[in-house]
């Protein structure tokens, strides 16, 4: 199968977005501070940038809050040193009825469909919140990573988009072009932290029996 080239498609959008009077409202769904760096610098010359933070998969909570706190530190500063105007909406955390969804795929490699289960389900939440109240756009900062498949979020999210009647998905690859690299620059930068897994229960779990193996050996 041949891969899109999803930065190039972004590129294009924002051409169309630049003629425009006024900036569009986008929706950005945000994992973590270090995720949402560079997607950030990359949206707010073009958008009224909104981030929707709705990721009850990360445990435990105490993990959650950490990334939650990190993530409102940053985009404190980002306003100030960008004179952006960037809220945050957060949502209830909601774990134990996230990982009930995520169960069936508990023994499936990182990668595979309980991670693409996951993607779905943060983002048709955060799509359906942007359509609701009118936003222009949505879109989601996982395509900065290297751990996550861009195509399959991409594709997802045009799949949600055909659900939605108001809001536009905006097709992205923010990994692409150098973008990971300066997401790297402004982690160290600010010396965010960085999370070692990935979020899930299941992913932690892996997390901490690979340690202790280490450990062992």
């Amino acid at each position: 199968m041949v891969k899109k080239n999803y930065y190039l498609e972004s590129i294009k959008e924002l051409d169309t977005i630049k003629n425009l009077k006024t900036k569009p409202r986008l929706l950005l769904h945000v994992c973590c501070g270090p995720c949402s760096g560079f997607p950030l610098e990359f949206l707010t010359p073009y958008f009224e940038v909104t981030i929707f933070f709705n990721n009850s998969n990360i445990y435990p909570k105490s993990e959650h809050d950490r990334r939650l706190s990190e993530l409102k530190r940053f985009v404190s500063i980002f306003n100030y040193e960008h004179h952006q105007n960037v809220q945050l909406i957060e949502t209830r955390y909601l774990n134990e009825l996230f990982t009930e969804k995520l169960e069936p795929y508990k023994d499936l490699p990182e990668g595979q469909e309980r991670c693409f289960t996951c993607f779905k389900l943060r983002m048709d939440e955060a799509f359906n919140y942007a359509n609701s109240h009118q936003y222009d756009y949505f879109t989601t900062v996982m395509t900065i990573s290297r751990q996550k498949n861009s195509q399959k979020l991409n594709e997802i999210g045009l799949e949600l988009q055909s659900k939605y009647s108001y809001t536009k998905y905006f097709i992205s690859d923010f990994k692409k072009n150098k973008g990971i690299d300066r997401a790297v620059e402004i982690r160290k930068f600010y010396n965010m932290y960085q999370q070692l897994y990935c979020g899930c229960q299941f992913s932690y779990q892996k997390f901490i029996a690979k340690n202790t193996q280490k450990t062992e050996d």
